[in-house]
């Protein structure tokens, strides 16, 4: 499909439910998430054939250490075997991976997996995804800070562009668009400082069944929208400009 005039730069989705959509349906946790990651695959899928240039999503917080160890275990395997399965298929679609976080922090297969895929498809352009891994906004914001000052940088010198340059989405555009699933009002310590001026969607579909019609109506509501920017309404640009 051509791109769609209207389509946000860059859509951030908070990927939630995938427990109970498996608990609804008596099947284990792991079950869900298995079933996350397809629905990970299609949307990304569905994004790429759009225009969508960056896409980021919730893959794992730092708050997700607390799970279950084996369901913490599964969710790397599968993202394992999400990478070794997908490489090819990213580098077909022109998709540079990139990742929001801390992956020093996660197991050595997954750390490893990252790492080759990311200097495999680091010269992709058409769109950037992005998985947000071991993240944490509030930590990021801090970890801005804590180079700024490592720098010298002086408080006069200090701007917006300046800050976001050390943030892990340097070079790339605040969202335009971000989603929750699940039925969920809140953003969970997500890319708190790059939502400033982000459109928000909220869905009670459950992760798993957030296929491309899902989000095809995510865009239609989100182009549906005037973005002001805090501006007056003669000022205003459309959803997606």
């Amino acid at each position: 499909m051509s791109e769609v005039a209207g389509v946000p730069r860059h859509i951030a989705i908070i990927m939630d439910g995938n427990g109970r959509w498996a608990k609804a349906r008596g099947l284990s946790r792991g079950e869900g998430h298995r079933a996350g990651t397809r629905a990970a695959k299609a949307v990304i899928t569905r994004c790429r054939e759009l225009g969508v240039s960056h896409l980021t999503l919730y893959t794992f917080s730092r708050e997700n250490w607390s799970r279950p160890k084996d369901e913490v275990g599964l969710i790397f395997d599968l993202l394992v075997q999400y990478l070794k399965g997908e490489l090819q298929n990213m580098l077909d679609q022109d998709i540079r991976l990139r990742i929001l976080g801390e992956p020093e922090g996660l197991p050595l297969p997954a750390r490893k997996a990252l790492a080759y895929v990311l200097e495999k498809t680091a010269g992709c352009r058409s769109m950037t995804l992005n998985l947000a891994l071991n993240y944490s906004g509030r930590e990021e914001i801090l970890r801005a800070c804590r180079a700024l000052l490592a720098k010298g940088v002086k408080p006069e010198a200090l701007d917006e562009a300046a800050f976001a340059a050390e943030l892990y989405t340097a070079g790339q555009p605040d969202p335009d668009l971000i989603i929750r699933t699940s039925g969920e009002l809140r953003l969970s310590n997500y890319l708190l400082f790059q939502a400033a001026y982000a459109e928000f969607y909220f869905t009670e579909t459950l992760w798993p069944d957030f296929g491309p019609d899902e989000l095809d109506r995510a865009l239609a509501d989100f182009q549906g929208r005037q973005r002001r920017f805090g501006k007056t309404g003669d000022q205003v640009r459309g959803a997606g400009g």
